[in-house]
């Protein structure tokens, strides 16, 4: 998820020039740029977050530059959980034929992404998309926009993170993996209340 920087834009072209237009104050140095199909080109942080399928929680949520590439941030995030999980999913930034046979055979994974479109020129490719687009496959990825999707619109609600708080890496870091915490503490405790781990804004932020 990409969260807009604190202060004002810092135009790309003049960012790697590292021109400051006169008068432009409070930009946050460290943000950096990147697009996606839903926002556009956003010049703020980015946070990776997973969340579980069967019992929606949220596994993780921190801090990483906004220009970095989630794929290879969710290679390495999900190196603890081999053994543990058998499936991940993730959106078409990690549409990778390199990533699928890494995952299933160095860590028995089922890997699910959304292959692009006119993408199918080698033999692995056509494998590959033949495999992505398999029944429970495709089930699996539509399953997504109800589990993934909806928890990060959750975080986003309940800390208003349609802009960062503050300014700076390590300011966004300490701070993304402490919303992550607090979400995650309040989830833990009303799925062991057999209570919705959806419906937890006014216990995060307090009932008084």
């Amino acid at each position: 998820m990409m969260i807009q920087a604190k202060g004002p834009v810092w135009h790309q072209k003049q960012k790697k020039q590292g021109i400051i237009p006169k008068g432009l104050t409070g930009i946050d140095r460290e943000a950096t740029w990147s697009k996606s199909n839903a926002d556009g080109w956003v010049y703020g942080h980015g946070t990776f977050s997973m969340v579980s399928h069967d019992v929606s929680v949220l596994g993780c949520f921190v801090w990483m530059p906004n220009s970095a590439h989630e794929a290879k941030r969710m290679w390495v995030e999900t190196e603890r959980y081999t053994g543990t999980i058998d499936t991940i999913i993730m959106d078409s930034k990690a549409d990778d034929c390199g990533l699928f046979r890494d995952f299933k055979e160095k860590r028995r994974m089922n890997f699910i992404t959304q292959p692009r479109r006119n993408m199918d020129k080698t033999p692995e490719r056509r494998a590959f998309i033949q495999a992505m687009q398999s029944h429970k496959n495709k089930q699996y990825y539509k399953e997504r926009s109800q589990t993934v999707e909806p928890m990060q619109g959750i975080v986003k609600d309940i800390f208003d993170l349609d802009r960062c708080w503050m300014r700076g890496n390590q300011n966004n870091r300490w701070l993304f993996a402490a919303m992550g915490i607090a979400i995650q503490m309040h989830q833990l405790q009303a799925y062991q209340n057999n209570q919705s781990t959806w419906a937890i804004k006014s216990e995060v932020l307090g009932n008084g």
